[in-house]
């Protein structure tokens, strides 16, 4: 009796871990279904920035992942921003991806900055734009250490209307640079770009409309000078008559 006492007990105890392991699989699954999107490439977010020769700033921003599920709608831009007639928000679904775009124009340097507040996710990043007389330098800061996908597509993509004169980034032309930003570190991005500062170039446009106007002025007054002086003949001069 007390064997097969011992034999049923060890029978049952035999039994158990199969279904812990049975009841445990449901779990696991669970588990890879939620890691399984931060293990692939399932973000994107892509930036690209284009200088005017009048300093005015216009580009896109891309925030997409792959969904979890058919109600998944991705990261969402919200259009909150001082200067909203400025941005214009709008769904994005490319490559399996889903989210929203935000297309702007017409940014002063001092606006580009609070582009980043259109989502609370972002509240590592940092991009100025400054002027130090010919030169424009673009500074910025990404904390991307809370993004655990080695997949990552997070793109910074700058254009110039002159010649870059210095960067840390990839040199897509010699006005062009972009940075390819690693997930998990904090990056840091640097470009300077030579071209004329517009309002030296309005100074200078107008000076010389001055100065053709001066001559135009000149030539006006000089003519009715002409047309307009004594013309007695003065003593000792012989006197003409007309025919």
């Amino acid at each position: 009796m007390w064997s097969s006492s011992r034999a049923g007990s060890g029978s049952s105890r035999a039994g158990r871990p199969r279904s812990r392991s049975r009841s445990r699989l449901p779990a696991l699954v669970i588990l890879l279904l939620l890691v399984l999107p931060m293990a692939v490439g399932c973000v994107r977010v892509r930036t690209s920035l284009t200088v005017s020769p009048d300093d005015r700033v216009s580009g896109q921003i891309i925030a997409a992942a792959k969904p979890r599920d058919a109600g998944d709608k991705g990261p969402q831009l919200l259009n909150n921003l001082p200067f909203a007639t400025k941005v214009a928000v709008s769904p994005y679904s490319r490559d399996d991806y889903v989210g929203s775009q935000a297309v702007f124009s017409d940014l002063s340097f001092s606006e580009v900055p609070q582009l980043a507040g259109m989502n609370r996710d972002s509240a590592g990043v940092d991009i100025s734009l400054r002027r130090a007389g010919e030169l424009v330098i673009l500074e910025g800061r990404v904390d991307l250490t809370t993004l655990n996908d080695p997949q990552a597509d997070v793109l910074l993509t700058v254009s110039f209307p002159g010649e870059v004169t210095s960067t840390n980034g990839s040199r897509v032309s010699s006005s062009i640079v972009e940075w390819k930003l690693r997930p998990g570190v904090v990056s840091t991005m640097n470009a300077q770009a030579r071209y004329t500062d517009p309002s030296a170039r309005s100074f200078t446009t107008a000076a010389i409309w001055l100065a053709v106007g001066a001559f135009v002025v000149a030539g006006v007054i000089g003519g009715l000078a002409w047309h307009s002086r004594d013309r007695t003949p003065k003593p000792g001069e012989p006197v003409t008559t007309r025919d």
